[in-house]
């Protein structure tokens, strides 16, 4: 039952969803692969390219502090997601109205999320489109190379279709396999960076850039790091597709199912940051997959998992995007929800996402960018905000230390990360020639 103290904006929503996907029917194995797809992804690959820039010390550092910090926000979220008694928080806006209050919640958590979730579908268009090109590479020597932006086109199509599937339990199977296929190309991309040994003269030192240049990578690299430990701006969305009773609530399967998907993480990312930058070193490419060529039959088929992954991922995301949209157009509009709405509000969608991304193809800038300016937030510090606001910690005790203390260091990586993703962008565009 809601409760009638919430604001008739969390009332209807609730109502809304609950009208969209009335059976909570998923188990906790399902919280699993849907925080693994959604985490894992793009990221893992740019990580080398980050550690080139940070150096091993640092680099280390940051990533095993991102991994507790962000595992620990997840936490947050998971408990927060029935702080109030009969109510269940579906989505990080409606938590956010809890927490902020009805007018000013939205504003602050529903641009952060916004930017997350569209932030990641035009880079796993990028994504998608370039592993794509260097399959079809690989395995058909022979065949007509096309150019980048038709390949992303092509992956782009796929969405088209799959973006009219209902909801998130309607995608849990293309969600299961984007998950294994993480795993898989996680695998090959530190096997083929370890059987591949150490280039020649391999340097780790920092790389020689101007200082300008180089603080401002070393920024996106900061940024790289945080755009791999998504999953928080979906992980309520997950968490409302699991059962709740009084004797067992959700948040118990669904931190089961996060710890799960956070181990995954663990042997996914480091071994791959760690082993990719040693046998490239500060001369590694911003996707280490594209630096490997044998055996070319493993590296085909790894960047043929990666576009498994990234279609699974794309979906993941997208599918609170498509709902929000159908929702506003639902109320604003009197327009009524079904088949029509979902096909040309969905596909317009797809389109806007394809069109970004075959614009603006910087991989690496893009992780970086979008990494500070939507992922930090959502990720490192939001959560420890409304933990504040709700739980209300006694002044000075561990939680209120360690949850401002995540709060700085999110904030710095943010602004950070920001101007260096943007810089560099901007930089990049000026030598780039478009819709090559």
């Amino acid at each position: 039952m809601v409760s009638a103290s919430l604001p008739k904006e969390v009332i209807s929503d609730e109502k809304w969803i609950e009208g969209r996907d009335p059976e909570r029917r998923a188990k906790w194995w399902y919280s699993t692969f849907h925080t693994v797809t959604a985490m894992i992804g793009a990221g893992v690959l740019s990580l080398p390219y980050a550690m080139a820039y940070l150096g091993w010390v640092p680099g280390t550092m940051v990533m095993i502090l991102s991994w507790c910090m962000t595992l620990n926000t997840m936490w947050q979220m998971i408990q927060l997601h029935e702080c109030v008694p009969g109510t269940r928080f579906d989505r990080y806006i409606d938590l956010g109205k809890h927490a902020f209050g009805p007018r000013l919640g939205p504003w602050i958590v529903l641009p952060q999320q916004l930017i997350v979730q569209i932030g990641c579908n035009i880079v796993y268009m990028v994504t998608g489109g370039k592993c794509l090109k260097k399959f079809m590479e690989m395995a058909c020597a022979d065949c007509t190379r096309l150019r980048q932006s038709y390949w992303i086109c092509i992956f782009g199509g796929i969405h088209f279709f799959l973006s009219q599937l209902p909801n998130f339990n309607s995608v849990a199977g293309v969600s299961l396999a984007a998950a294994i296929m993480s795993l898989s190309y996680s695998t090959i991309a530190w096997l083929g960076s370890l059987g591949h040994g150490r280039v020649e003269e391999v340097s780790y030192g920092y790389k020689s850039t101007g200082t300008a240049d180089y603080m401002f990578r070393v920024f996106n690299a900061l940024g790289q790091i945080s755009f791999a430990f998504a999953g928080h701006a979906v992980v309520l969305e997950i968490q409302a597709t699991i059962p709740s009773t009084p004797e067992k609530p959700s948040k118990v399967p669904m931190w089961k199912g996060a710890l799960g998907a956070y181990f995954v993480n663990a042997i996914c990312y480091f071994p791959v940051a760690m082993i990719g930058y040693w046998a490239f070193g500060q001369d590694v490419d911003d996707n280490v997959l594209m630096a490997l060529k044998k055996p070319a039959w493993l590296i085909a088929a790894a960047n043929l998992m990666v576009v498994i992954h990234v279609i699974g991922s794309y979906q993941v995301y997208a599918m609170p995007v498509f709902d929000m949209i159908e929702r506003l157009i639902t109320k604003r509009l009197n327009i009524p929800p079904g088949i029509a709405l979902r096909l040309v509000a969905r596909s317009a969608f797809v389109a806007f996402t394809l069109l970004i991304g075959v614009t603006f193809p910087f991989f690496g800038d893009l992780l970086g960018f979008f990494g500070g300016f939507g992922f930090a937030p959502t990720s490192y510090f939001l959560p420890s905000i409304m933990w504040l606001i709700i739980k209300k910690p006694r002044k000075f005790s561990i939680s209120w230390i360690m949850n401002w203390a995540g709060i700085f260091i999110g904030v710095f990586i943010m602004v950070a990360s920001t101007v260096g993703g943007l810089r560099n962008i901007v930089t990049d565009a000026s030598t780039y020639t478009f819709y090559t």
